[in-house]
């Protein structure tokens, strides 16, 4: 059964200790994690084309799909009217499904986490969902993504409810505040990730304005 298989994988990502280990699991899963995503309801990728929407002007950019996976956000935004978008992702196998999409102007390869492979103030914004979640990208990668969004920029992105004290999420947060990095313009109330199956998968959405 199709959640079945969703469920298995799912739980290979949220196991994974190693960013080798990540990467492996969705080489694995990058085949079929469109339909399967699907089968569970998965909103994100799709969800957040309205926040964006809200603080970044139609046209505007370039943007960041920071952790892009298999590109399904891209389409939609540029449906909407941005047509320059740049994807990152640790997986070469979920990057070449995002570059199937036609809807990207380039595509690296990095991990979160890490230094990102662009200059400072490079993008209008950055967007990320499902990204900072279980045993995936750690709340110290939103320094480097600060860094390479301009000044009246925006943040955007999703945090999972399990890892937004345990991961240090508030701390970077209150961190990047104090040091004039960004300030905060909107907070969404938890919310499910999933509009079929994992009731209790709950995540919220941030939009900072880059200082």
């Amino acid at each position: 059964m199709i959640i079945d298989k969703a469920n298995a994988a799912l739980d290979a990502v949220y196991t994974a200790d190693t960013p080798e280990a990540l990467a492996e699991a969705y080489a694995a899963w990058a085949a079929t994690y469109d339909s399967e995503t699907a089968s569970l309801g998965y909103l994100l990728p799709f969800l957040i084309a309205a926040w964006v929407a809200r603080h970044v002007p139609s046209g505007e950019g370039p943007l960041l799909d920071a952790g892009c996976g298999t590109g399904l956000s891209g389409p939609s935004l540029r449906a909407l009217g941005y047509q320059d978008i740049a994807g990152l992702d640790l997986s070469e196998d979920m990057l070449d499904i995002a570059g199937s999409r036609q809807a990207y102007s380039e595509l690296k390869q990095a991990m979160l986490g890490g230094p990102l492979p662009w200059p400072d103030g490079y993008f209008r914004a950055f967007f990320s969902t499902g990204v900072f979640t279980i045993s995936h990208a750690p709340a110290s990668g939103l320094h480097e993504l600060v860094r390479i969004t301009k000044k009246g920029g925006h943040a955007i992105f999703t945090v999972r409810d399990q890892v937004f004290e345990s991961g240090g999420f508030r701390d970077v947060f209150a961190d990047l505040e104090h040091d004039k990095k960004w300030r905060p313009v909107e907070e969404s109330p938890w919310f499910r990730c999933y509009a079929i199956a994992e009731p209790e998968a709950l995540v919220k959405t941030f939009v900072f304005e880059v200082l």
